[in-house]
């Protein structure tokens, strides 16, 4: 396979096609080798916009949704980012490429140790994975972005608490078929800005059947 060429076809034809047009995104997934993060066996469809099978039930994300979720955070250099759901260590690659410290959560061990060993291979240092269920408990501290990798049924608020000023989430809520993908704003202690995206059908989060507790 001529990865180089699957790698063009993914980002210029897949991502881009779904309107993902920020420059910064699209030249990091150019250049950040995504076959090195699936599981072996599966390097042919590194570039394919399916979901790969991780093991435990889980899959990483498609192109085009990780293209999507990075374009609506909008993340800069400086930006610190959790991310709930390590799996491959892909998405976690990313964010780590374009903000300046990446904490990453995973209720899997297993997933932690082989995303730290493919970031230790790409020579991305600027993350810390922590094992973690982050629909039980969320590590001290604000973050300027959270990307949740994973849907929830219905939205849990500490994951806006946990933003910073001016923080973005993104975070998919709803039940399959038909989710729909959110980018909230914290714009003051007290207050927040949704924007609908799109609808999507995102793998639901371990233990990511909660109770209403907060209504956008």
């Amino acid at each position: 396979m001529n990865t180089d060429y699957a790698r063009l076809q993914m980002v210029m034809q897949q991502v881009r096609g779904w309107n993902v047009y920020d420059e910064d995104v699209l030249a990091m997934l150019m250049e950040l080798p995504r076959e090195h993060f699936v599981p072996a066996g599966y390097e042919p469809l590194a570039f394919a916009d399916v979901a790969i099978p991780l093991g435990h039930g889980e899959h990483m994300m498609t192109p085009t949704l990780e293209g999507r979720l990075l374009q609506a955070l909008g993340l800069r250099s400086d930006d610190r980012v959790l991310e709930i759901g390590t799996g491959s260590g892909f998405m976690t690659a990313c964010l780590a490429r374009l903000a300046r410290h990446v904490t990453s959560l995973d209720i899997y061990p297993d997933f932690i140790k082989d995303a730290e060993r493919k970031l230790e291979q790409e020579g991305i240092d600027n993350v810390e994975l922590i094992e973690m269920d982050a629909t039980r408990e969320l590590p001290e501290g604000r973050f300027d972005a959270i990307a949740v990798t994973g849907s929830i049924q219905a939205f849990d608020p500490r994951f806006v608490e946990a933003l910073d000023a001016q923080g973005r989430l993104f975070i998919v809520v709803g039940d399959a078929p038909a989710m729909e993908a959110k980018l909230i704003e914290r714009t003051n202690a007290h207050d927040w800005n949704t924007v609908a995206l799109f609808e999507t059908d995102l793998q639901p989060l371990v233990h990511g059947a909660l109770p209403p507790q907060f209504t956008f």
